[in-house]
C-alpha cells in the first residue's frame, strides 16, 4: 500500500474521520506539493475514496474545532474597521494569534504519533489570516520591521483583535547651543518625578531638555502616546555641543502617523527650541539604531574645546609634554560613583592641542575616545585620573568651560 495512503488511513483512524482539510493538508507538507495545506486536503481525500474507503465528516474537525472557519472576510472587515476607528497610517504588518490550548496539544501530537515534523497550526493559521488581511487592508505582510502586529485572539467564540502600533524611529544629530540644559529629562532627586515643592512641583531638576525641546513637535505631528530620547553619549549639563552635533534616536511610542515632511519638522523644531537646541540630518531609522548608538559611543572620538584656568604661572615648555598623553587611566570620577560603578577605564588620546590665553589661562582642543571624562583630565580627580594635566603642568588645574565640537558617527 502507498505511503501516503498508510498515513492517510492512520490519520483517519486517531481522528475517527473528523479532520478538516487544513489540518489534513498540514501533515502531508512534506510529502505532496501544492499551494496551500488544504489543496494538500483534497488530494489526499481524493486518494482514499479511490480506494472505496468510507470518509465521513459530520462533526467538528477533531483536530482545531473548524478553528478555520473563523478565519473569514467578516473577521478581515472587523481588523479593518477596527484600524479605521484608531485612524492609523501604516504599511507593513504582522499577524499573531492566541490559540485554545487543546487545539495545539492536540495538533502536536497527531505530529507525535505519525512521527511528522510539518509546521504548527499556530503558523498556519497566522499564514492563513495575512494572506486575507493582505487583501482586505491592500497591504503587505512585513516580518522584518512591522508597523502593525494585529494579534487576533481564537480562545473565545467569536475571535477577538488587539491593536499594538509598533514605535517609529527618527535619527538625526543635535547642537546644544546654551549651557544649563540636560540631555534628558531629569527627575527631581527628591521626589522622583511626582512634585514636590523643591522642584516647583514639575516632577523635574530643570525645567527643560534637549529631549523636551526635541520630541514635544514630534509627538504633536505623528499623534505619539510618548517618546524615548536614545542618544550617542551625553555631555554635561554645563557643556555646550557644537560643531556637526550629536547623533540621536527618537523613539516615538504608538505613532498614529508615520509619514512626515522631515525637512519642515526641522525647521519647525528649530524655531520652537529658541536658539537653545538644533536639529541636524533628521531622518527616519529603525529599531536596531538605538542601541547600536549607544554601545558605540565609547569606541568613537569626540573632540573637545577647554578653557583651564591654572593655579600658577607655568612654564610654556611644559605645553609640549602634553603630546606624551597617550593612554589614560581614569577611576570612575568622585562627582557621578553615585550612579556609575566604581571601576578604572582605559581611554585614550589622540591629540592635545594648547593655546596660551595668560599665563594662568590656557585653551586646550582635546581629542580623545568617548567615555573620557575630560574635567577629570584636567584636575586629575585627586588622583582618580592618571596621567592627567595638573601633574604634567606642575599647577593645579581647573576646566572653568567646556564644549563639545565633534562627535564622529
Amino acid at each position: 500500500m502507498d505511503s501516503k495512503l498508510q498515513k492517510a488511513l492512520k490519520i483517519m483512524e486517531i481522528t475517527k474521520g473528523n479532520i478538516c482539510d487544513h489540518c489534513l493538508g498540514r501533515k502531508f507538507s512534506n510529502d505532496i506539493e501544492g499551494p496551500g495545506n488544504p489543496l494538500r486536503g483534497e488530494k489526499i481525500r481524493k486518494i482514499i475514496l479511490q480506494e472505496d474507503i468510507t470518509v465521513s465528516k459530520d462533526s467538528k474537525c477533531a483536530v482545531c474545532n473548524d478553528l478555520f472557519f473563523n478565519i473569514n472576510e467578516e473577521l478581515v472587515k472587523n481588523i479593518a474597521q477596527k484600524i479605521k476607528d484608531l485612524r492609523l497610517e501604516f504599511d507593513g504588518f504582522v499577524v499573531g494569534s492566541k490559540l485554545v490550548k487543546e487545539v495545539v496539544e492536540r495538533d502536536q501530537s497527531l505530529s507525535q504519533k505519525m512521527e511528522l515534523e510539518v509546521e504548527s497550526i499556530k503558523k498556519e493559521v497566522n499564514r492563513e489570516l495575512g494572506k486575507l488581511l493582505e487583501k482586505g487592508l491592500h497591504k503587505e505582510a512585513d516580518f522584518d520591521n512591522p508597523h502593525l502586529v494585529i494579534m487576533v485572539d481564537f480562545k473565545k467564540e467569536t475571535p477577538s483583535v488587539r491593536i499594538q502600533i509598533n514605535p517609529l524611529f527618527l535619527e538625526g544629530r543635535y547642537r546644544k547651543l546654551i549651557r544649563g540644559i540636560p540631555q534628558t529629562k531629569w527627575p527631581c532627586r527628591k521626589c522622583k518625578g511626582r512634585g514636590c515643592e523643591e522642584c516647583g512641583f514639575t516632577g523635574k531638576m530643570y525645567t527643560e531638555s534637549v529631549e523636551e525641546l526635541i520630541s514635544p513637535r514630534v509627538l504633536e505631528i505623528t499623534q505619539g502616546r510618548s517618546s524615548k530620547f536614545h542618544g550617542a553619549g551625553r555631555e554635561d549639563i554645563d557643556v555646550r555641543m557644537l560643531g556637526t552635533g550629536r547623533p540621536f534616536v527618537l523613539e516615538i511610542k504608538e505613532p498614529r502617523h508615520r509619514t512626515i515632511d522631515l525637512k519642515k519638522l526641522t525647521l519647525e523644531i528649530n524655531q520652537e527650541a529658541g536658539g537653545k537646541v538644533e536639529v541636524l540630518q533628521l531622518k527616519y531609522s529603525e529599531k536596531a539604531r538605538k542601541a547600536s548608538i549607544k554601545t558605540s559611543s565609547p569606541d568613537t572620538f569626540k573632540t573637545y574645546q577647554a578653557q583651564v584656568e591654572l593655579e600658577e604661572p607655568f612654564h610654556a615648555e611644559k605645553l609640549e609634554k602634553l603630546q606624551s598623553m597617550n593612554i589614560i587611566n581614569q577611576r570612575t570620577p568622585l562627582r557621578v560613583s553615585h550612579r556609575r560603578a566604581d571601576k578604572v577605564r582605559i581611554r585614550e588620546i589622540k591629540s592635545i592641542k594648547a593655546k596660551i590665553i595668560s599665563p594662568q589661562h590656557i585653551e586646550l582642543i582635546i581629542k580623545g575616545q568617548g567615555g573620557l571624562y575630560i574635567k577629570e583630565l584636567i584636575s586629575g580627580d585627586n588622583e582618580r585620573t592618571s596621567p592627567n594635566i595638573s601633574e604634567v603642568l606642575g599647577t593645579p588645574a581647573r576646566c572653568v568651560q567646556l564644549d563639545v565640537l565633534e562627535v564622529q558617527g
